[in-house]
């Protein structure tokens, strides 16, 4: 995907060095953006909250922000603003069907705790 052509605004291109999505993650992905309808790229972002304080945040948006970076994993087009990024360098989206602990888990190498639940953290 060339970005320059594709999008009028400044959009960096990243690499999986920034987010990585395995295979079951961007199965899952692709089943959830035919199903909702809402855009073909995934936006991950990261901010204040939960038990942790910070929570990821992911959701399906039809094209990139002014200053967003793209990374292009297993298929998935990601967005991760810049202020993002800097939380979530070396991160890899996983899924799970499991029953108990199942869905989307993120493993960020930078988390020094997170909650059991895996959606909070902190640094």
């Amino acid at each position: 995907m060339n970005l320059k052509e594709n999008f009028p605004f400044k959009v960096r291109e990243g690499s999986e060095k920034l987010v990585r999505v395995t295979a079951s993650a961007s199965d899952k992905i692709f089943r959830l953006i035919e199903r909702e309808s809402k855009g073909g790229f995934l936006r991950i972002r990261i901010t204040g909250g939960g038990c942790n304080g910070l929570s990821y945040k992911m959701k399906f948006t039809t094209e990139p922000r002014d200053g967003d970076i793209f990374v292009l994993s297993e298929g998935v087009k990601v967005l991760v603003d810049t202020k993002t990024a800097l939380y979530l360098r070396g991160t890899t989206l996983e899924y799970s069907d499991k029953l108990v602990a199942g869905g989307f888990k993120f493993n960020n190498p930078n988390a020094k705790a997170s909650c059991s639940c895996g959606e909070s953290f902190n640094l």
